[in-house]
């Protein structure tokens, strides 16, 4: 506003000469960059939540699966899937707490191998069911391998050079804004205050 104001002291004609092309192709660029990085973030959102319910479905399909094992062996197993089910739960549960959110990984990282071991002797123990290899085992893999899908997905976000366009877009486009609020000898702080509040905060979001 500044800015243009001293050029209307200039020049009173010239001030606002050619901006509206400017202003228009600026404004609608950021609006791109926020609809593009909206959509891309509403994408990972919707991927993340599908992951939550193919790990509750991996855990609960192994868990029924332990019906194939001797029966002196399964609540051992079970114990052990419970206590998973709650580390798995934790991770979660203490985020944003990355450090607390890690060791609770990692303690679900150690039942996991614990789990196996135990699977893979009693499936091969004396009573258990012939097929209980070829369907517990794969069962357990999958329970196993959509934990590190989950943990990648968590960190999928968009690139840095996008947060870096759109806080230069924003502060381009509040420049523009400004440059063109010279019409009145009276600032607009309402108008001043609701652009740069909406900007910021539809970015941030």
């Amino acid at each position: 506003r500044r800015i243009a104001v001293r050029r209307r002291k200039e020049d009173a004609g010239a001030a606002g000469e050619g901006i509206g092309a400017v202003d228009g192709a600026v404004f609608a660029l950021l609006g791109l960059l926020i609809a593009f990085t909206f959509s891309g973030a509403s994408s990972r959102f919707d991927t993340r939540r599908q992951l939550i319910v193919e790990e509750t479905n991996d855990i609960g399909t192994a868990y029924l699966r332990l019906d194939l094992l001797p029966a002196d062996l399964q609540p051992a197993l079970r114990e052990s899937f419970r206590r998973y089910l709650d580390a798995r739960i934790e991770v979660y549960r203490k985020l944003p707490d990355l450090m607390a959110a890690k060791k609770s990984l990692a303690e679900a990282n150690e039942l996991q191998k614990q789990i196996w071991r135990q699977a893979v002797a009693a499936s091969r123990a004396e009573g258990a069911s012939l097929v209980a290899p070829i369907l517990l085992l794969p069962a357990l893999n999958a329970m196993i391998d959509i934990t590190t899908t989950r943990t990648m997905a968590s960190l999928m976000h968009p690139p840095t050079v996008v947060f870096v366009m759109l806080f230069g877009l924003a502060l381009a486009a509040s420049l523009l804004a400004g440059y063109g609020m010279t019409g009145s000898r009276v600032r607009s702080w309402f108008h001043m205050l609701g652009f740069a509040l909406v900007v910021a905060f539809t970015v941030y979001v």
